[in-house]
């Protein structure tokens, strides 16, 4: 019986319970391989995203909230490996490398890159599957710590954020005003921190639909949101600047809930 024919004929691949905040992202050349895996996933409950090419990985990325990427390394005119290098760079999203290559050397330096798990071509839907469970049971904590509820209130570096009242408290109890679009910055930022973030993902995420594709727009209002927050705003140490790429928020994030 072939891998596709299992998995949808074997009971105990279909019999998972849902698991709606979790995306996994297939990054796969070969469409019946993308197929295969979305089917195997989304049997499972978890939703899935497609991509063909580092371009289409990084897009997802920045535009979806990934719980796990499953990474080719034999990518038709990309090299793997040099994809996972410049993903960890950005995001510590959990990486489960699926490959043809079977040497330990390939393996350790998958590993080295900070991959969390390797699988090798051709593989077992159920170890695939074992796998993928295993990494994010691993990396749970650190996705807990990162998640963020829509009622939270948020602190970070003396700061209070309520979401729900759309209040920004300083450490003297003196509340700040922010623009709406000063707050929508501001928690794009603390739900995410430690994070890279484009200018094109903060446009959507202030503005969504109805964005003006304009970088410079993002740069004076992160300028403004930086007099309003940092001690000293010529060298911020909240918002940090990540020259090419965007903006990061560099403070840890603590939730708590308002009684």
């Amino acid at each position: 019986m072939s891998a596709d024919q299992m998995s949808r004929h074997d009971p105990g691949l279909s019999g998972g319970q849902p698991n709606p905040r979790r995306r996994i992202l297939v990054v796969e050349d070969e469409e019946p391989v993308r197929r295969l895996l979305r089917n195997l996933f989304e049997a499972e409950g978890y939703a899935v995203s497609e991509a063909r090419n580092e371009a289409e990985l990084l897009r997802c990325l920045e535009t979806q909230d990934i719980s796990l990427i499953t990474l080719d390394l034999t990518l038709r005119s990309e090299d793997g490996l040099a994809i996972a290098r410049g993903v960890r760079a950005l995001s510590d999203v959990p990486i489960v490398m699926v490959t043809a290559k079977a040497s330990d050397v390939d393996r350790v330096v998958g590993l080295e890159l900070g991959a969390d798990d390797y699988i090798v071509k051709p593989f077992n839907v159920r170890e695939v599957l074992a796998r993928v469970r295993a990494v994010l049971r691993r990396t749970e904590p650190r996705a807990r710590r990162q998640g963020i509820e829509k009622n939270d209130c948020l602190r970070f570096e003396g700061w209070e954020l309520d979401l729900a009242g759309r209040q920004l408290t300083a450490s003297d109890g003196l509340a700040h005003d922010l623009t709406a679009a000063e707050f929508k910055l501001l928690e794009a930022f603390v739900r995410r921190p430690l994070r890279v973030l484009s200018r094109d993902m903060l446009i959507d995420l202030v503005n969504g639909q109805d964005a003006e594709p304009l970088e410079r727009a993002i740069d004076t209002l992160v300028g403004r949101l930086r007099k309003k927050i940092e001690r000293n705003p010529a060298a911020p140490l909240l918002i940090k600047t990540v020259r090419g790429a965007g903006y990061m928020f560099a403070a840890k994030v603590a939730a708590f809930q308002v009684r």
